[in-house]
């Protein structure tokens, strides 16, 4: 059986269908709007967080240098503390960085990010370590015992040699008394005068070195003292025994301060800071200089910078 069909219905049927195709091109100008819009916020976001990135970059570096330098223990550590929130916040940047390249970046720029993140993990390995040496401040704490109470004890025997000397002037042993009580004196004045070029020193061995010139200077100083103890009664003089104690009271303290020598804290951060640091610090800030430039150059469908993107447009 056959089907006739009026001219009405073919009619209706084909305005349905034109209906049905403008009704469709209107919803992909819609979507295709709705994508630009897209576009535009993703590249907007993407560049904020690398101008945010590359800024807590330079603000990390710039107290963790603060905290290496600073020269007291609460400036070390208001200084760190700065220095790891703003790394903490570039941490946040980049997750939220990667999070958008997976979905909206090019392959590049996911390369870029990977570099990024490879070269970020590094970077916050050296600044543990770093910041953890600059809180000890041991090379600052060996100054200050050295040119505080290691001169101070220097200076209280110093004194008191000078008036045995000047006690025991009229003795006959007075000659001798004078020569050993000088040599001591010179000796202990060379072990001080040794601390601060050990303070400085990052070599190990050449720590050694000094420190073998201070025992031979300590033998020196111990001699002298015995051999002028023998003399008259230079044993039982209070003089003499305020000069040993003195003498003594220093030995401790440089003790101490040869410990915190050889921790080398301050030494061993502002080397790092300096050295590697530095290094892996600028291979960080070139590959966000280039995911930057990436992102910046990186075309907008429908736009054209300014440009009307319909060629028609341009003839008028």
């Amino acid at each position: 059986m056959k089907i006739k069909v009026s001219l009405r219905e073919i009619l209706w049927m084909t305005s349905g269908a034109v209906i049905f195709i403008l009704i469709m091109l209107m919803v992909n100008h819609f979507q295709n709007k709705m994508s630009l819009t897209d576009q535009l916020i993703s590249k907007t976001r993407r560049l904020d967080l690398l101008n945010q990135m590359r800024l807590n970059l330079t603000s990390a570096s710039e107290a963790e240098k603060s905290a290496v330098m600073a020269v007291t223990d609460q400036d070390s550590k208001f200084y760190s503390g700065k220095a790891r929130s703003y790394t903490v916040q570039l941490e946040e940047n980049r997750k939220e960085l990667s999070d958008l390249l997976l979905t909206g970046g090019t392959k590049s720029e996911k390369e870029l990010i990977i570099q990024f993140s490879n070269a970020f993990v590094n970077l916050q390995r050296i600044d543990t370590n770093l910041l953890d040496l600059a809180l000890r401040n041991t090379n600052l704490k060996a100054f200050d015992l050295a040119f505080g109470p290691a001169a101070e004890a220097i200076s209280a025997m110093e004194f008191s040699l000078k008036g045995l000397i000047d006690r025991k002037a009229k003795l006959q042993d007075a000659g001798n008394i004078t020569s050993l009580a000088l040599r001591a004196q010179i000796a202990a004045l060379n072990i001080q005068n040794l601390l601060a070029p050990h303070i400085s020193e990052e070599s190990d061995s050449k720590m050694d070195e000094l420190e073998s010139r201070m025992s031979k200077e300590d033998q020196i100083v111990q001699r002298n003292l015995n051999d002028l103890a023998l003399l008259g009664n230079v044993r039982e003089d209070s003089l003499f025994k305020t000069a040993v104690d003195d003498y003594s009271r220093f030995s401790l303290i440089k003790k101490q301060i040869l410990l915190f020598s050889r921790e080398n804290t301050n030494v061993r951060s502002l080397s790092i800071s300096l050295g590697q640091k530095r290094s892996v610090e600028t291979v960080c800030q070139d590959i966000l200089l280039s995911l930057q430039k990436a992102v910046s150059e990186e075309p907008v469908e429908g736009l054209n910078y300014g440009i009307e993107s319909n060629p028609r447009s341009l003839q008028r």
